[in-house]
């Protein structure tokens, strides 16, 4: 019954049961009689520290002191003093004993001659975070005496503790008391608990308790002292013994000497104040000290300081104790980032600062700021985190990119500023892993395609490469929806040879995707007419692409004549070693000015040479029969062909709106715009000749109903794995330039065609109805004279 009774005793009011906070280990000092313990919040785990004092007697004196020390806690606030959290006074039941103990809650510190041991700092480090630690306590000292008149009676190493940015913060308020040298009453708890207070920290009047010196001295004195006290501790390592200690100066700086002898001057009047130390002293002009402070005045510094200050700052803080940089430095800098305060350079220093970082540390202290940053609307601040997205861009999961960084990214796909549209697309190479299907599929290849014909040659390269680099990334059916029509159709036909040259170099290293009938009937034919490319580097990757099929093609067959057909399809289809890596980029020819692409374009990465210096004109000359395409169009437009709607199709590449055509409205025949190519015209007899050569031996059926009869079209686009993307897929190249000649003629009226007559039909390959249907083949020549006749007398008028 009697445990009983004690334990509802011990458990009544807000006892430590009740206190919410867990009292975890103690630390090995504190100061006078406290016991300072680790704690954290019951409510959501954040770290706190907890001091508590017991005492049989609820009058005791230390009790008493303690109180007192309570109350100025949580009244006096100052960023350079402990911030008080939460306090409780319980009472328990010990046997027959009554203990009574006093709780103080405060955030999370550590003290100073436990921290110094941790850091270990040596040499010009050392002095100067001994220095910035100074210059907060006698900053604290001097508001406590000079704003407050307040005194605090015992200032030294053990009243001083380091918060987690390390910095240094005042406690141990049980002594303080007001000053007024006119009221004998003001200085009442110094009075009463001055008896707390070591003999060797107190000054010669107070040692002799000579009241009325006290009074008359000025209200820095005693204060003053103990300051010298703390510096003495501080440098010579020991904690002060006896007051005549304090004479041996051979540990303190000499930059610092003649202002510790003032402050331990034996006339109270003439001891140094504490504000004028922080003015005048030499001792305090360092880098540390003068980089912390401009931080914490950021908001007054004008945006020429800010920026060359920014500039400096990554530089510099490999001078500075790195401990003390990624503690007191990096949240400053974060903080200052996150609110706008900072300038766009002070990123670079953050992600300097953030490599010196653990993985784990980088993501809770780094990566929250540089997704905030994300939302920016400062241009200068996108371009920076876009140019350095290597660094973090491991580090976001999945779920923050594709949510929070890719819809603010995306933005950049469609800004006025090249520049800018060239990083967000090699983000891209690093963010788009990342991305969900649904993004990838419903976003961004829609970007992508239009910058497939952006106006710079160097972003169409690139997009070309990054379509290479994040194939492993699409789902199949995606994949077979863009991958060749982005290659052939629009890569292998630009203008400007490194996007040719980067289209083949993307089919081949996502050789693996495709199968024997599209590398047959679809990239063969495409890569093939590139072997005769007026740029030798073009030439040169068109005969390696051409073997790495064929190689394809010949194990396909051999496997298929050995009876492994199943495993043809398959096995047979591995990219060489040459592309096993990943594609570089081709181009880097974007300036910080925004100037077009006039600089020499980067080497891909599985090429022995780079690529010659070049601009978007030196591939003009397309007027050869060497490569079909003479110019890229955006637009699909294909009103005699009706290609079914997809609900996944919504990537850009075979959509009849897709957004793109708006920026080419001249363009009207989608990838059929193919200029004529300029050939001699050999004479009739041996045109004659030619076209009859080039006439098929034999036929299954009549070869023109099938080339002729757009009606069908759709039903073989649909037996082609249902790929609604055939609507922009390349017709089959080919086999002569004259070929290609009369296949473009025909895109005339017949009437002024003498050789109509006698053309070869279209060869009846697989290809074949998606070039009748796209309107390649020849129409009859009745309904283009009958609709020429209708619109005449509609245009007459009644």
């Amino acid at each position: 019954m009697l445990k009983f009774l004690n334990r509802v005793v011990g458990g009544s009011g807000s006892g430590p049961k009740d206190l919410p906070y867990n009292i975890g280990e103690p630390y090995p000092s504190a100061w006078g009689s406290w016991t300072h313990f680790r704690g954290t919040s019951k409510d959501d785990g954040s770290l706190v520290s907890i001091f508590s004092i017991s005492g049989s007697n609820a009058q005791d004196g230390h009790l008493a002191a303690a109180r007192n020390g309570v109350k100025r806690l949580r009244t006096v606030r100052h960023p350079n003093i402990l911030s008080f959290l939460h306090s409780t006074e319980t009472e328990t039941m010990d046997a027959a004993t009554t203990k009574h103990t006093i709780y103080i809650v405060t955030e999370p510190v550590m003290p100073l001659s436990e921290k110094i041991k941790e850091l270990s700092l040596q040499n010009i480090q050392r002095d100067e975070y001994y220095a910035w630690g100074l210059h907060q306590i006698a900053k604290a000292v001097s508001f406590l005496n000079n704003d407050c008149k307040l005194v605090h009676a015992n200032v030294c190493v053990a009243s001083v503790v380091v918060t987690q940015t390390l910095d240094w913060k005042l406690h141990a308020f049980d002594v303080l008391s007001e000053f007024d040298g006119s009221n004998e009453a003001s200085a009442g708890p110094m009075l009463q608990y001055a008896w707390l207070v070591g003999s060797q920290y107190k000054p010669v009047e107070l040692l002799k308790s000579d009241w009325a010196a006290v009074r008359k001295s000025p209200p820095w004195a005693i204060d003053s002292w103990g300051l010298g006290c703390l510096i003495y501790e501080l440098f010579s390592g020991l904690k002060l013994s006896k007051t005549e200690e304090l004479r041996n100066t051979a540990s303190i700086p000499k930059s610092l000497l003649p202002d510790y002898q003032r402050l331990l001057s034996a006339m109270p009047s003439r001891r140094l104040n504490t504000s004028k130390l922080i003015e005048n002293s030499a001792y305090f002009q360092n880098k540390l000290v003068d980089t912390i402070h401009f931080m914490e005045i950021l908001n007054l510094k004008d945006s020429v300081e800010k920026d060359t200050f920014f500039r400096k700052l990554p530089n510099l803080a490999e001078q500075l104790p790195r401990q003390i940089v990624l503690k007191k430095l990096l949240p400053l800098l974060a903080s200052a980032l996150e609110f706008g305060s900072a300038a766009a350079p002070a990123l670079t220093a953050l992600l300097k600062m953030g490599s010196w970082l653990s993985t784990e540390e980088f993501s809770v202290k780094v990566l929250p700021t540089i997704v905030k940053l994300f939302a920016s609307n400062d241009r200068a601040i996108r371009v920076g985190l876009l140019q350095h997205v290597d660094q973090f861009g491991e580090s976001l999961s999945a779920q923050i990119v594709d949510e929070q960084v890719y819809p603010h990214v995306a933005t950049g796909f469609s800004d006025t500023s090249a520049f800018l549209r060239e990083l967000t697309l090699k983000s891209m190479l690093v963010l788009a892993p990342k991305l969900s299907q649904r993004t990838i599929s419903g976003s961004l290849l829609k970007y992508l395609s239009k910058l497939q014909v952006d106006e710079e040659p160097a972003i169409r390269t690139n997009t070309t490469i990054l379509l290479g680099n994040i194939a492993s990334h699409l789902n199949e059916g995606t994949r077979k929806r863009v991958l060749i029509n982005a290659f052939t159709v629009r890569a292998l036909r630009d203008s400007f040879s490194p996007a040719r040259g980067a289209g083949i170099m993307a089919l081949c290293a996502t050789s693996s995707y495709y199968d024997i009938t599209e590398i047959s009937t679809r990239i063969l034919p495409n890569v093939v007419v590139l072997i005769i490319d007026p740029d030798n580097d073009v030439r040169s990757k068109a005969f390696q692409a051409v073997d790495q099929f064929l190689q394809i093609v010949k194990q396909t067959y051999e496997k298929t004549n050995s009876g492994d057909a199943a495993g043809a399809a398959g096995d047979g289809m591995s990219s060489m070693p040459g592309n096993a890596s990943l594609l570089g980029w081709a181009m880097s020819s974007l300036t910080l000015k925004g100037k077009p692409a006039e600089q020499a374009p980067l080497a891909l990465v599985n090429t022995s040479a780079s690529l010659t210096k070049t601009t978007s004109n030196d591939s003009s000359a397309m007027d050869t029969p060497t490569t079909a395409p003479a110019h890229v169009s955006s637009t699909t437009d294909f009103p005699d062909q009706h290609v079914p709607e997809s609900p996944t199709s919504t990537d850009g590449w075979g959509e009849l709106e897709n957004g793109i055509q708006e920026e080419h409205e001249s363009d009207k025949d989608g990838w059929d715009d193919i200029e004529p190519l300029e050939e001699p015209t050999p004479p009739p007899a041996l045109a004659n000749i030619q076209a009859a050569q080039k006439r098929p031996v034999s036929q299954s059926q009549p070869t023109q109903a099938a080339s002729l009869r757009p009606k069908n079209t759709a039903k073989v686009i649909k037996d082609e794995d249902d790929d609604l993307w055939g609507s922009i897929a390349a017709p089959a190249p080919k086999t002569s330039s004259k070929a290609l000649n009369l296949k473009t003629s025909r895109s005339v009226d017949d009437d002024d065609d003498p050789w109509a007559a006698i053309a070869a039909p279209l060869p009846t390959t697989k290809a074949r109805p998606l070039a009748a249907g796209r309107g390649r083949g020849a129409k009859p020549a009745a309904p283009k004279l009958g609709a020429q006749r209708i619109n005449r007398t509609s245009s007459s008028g009644v």
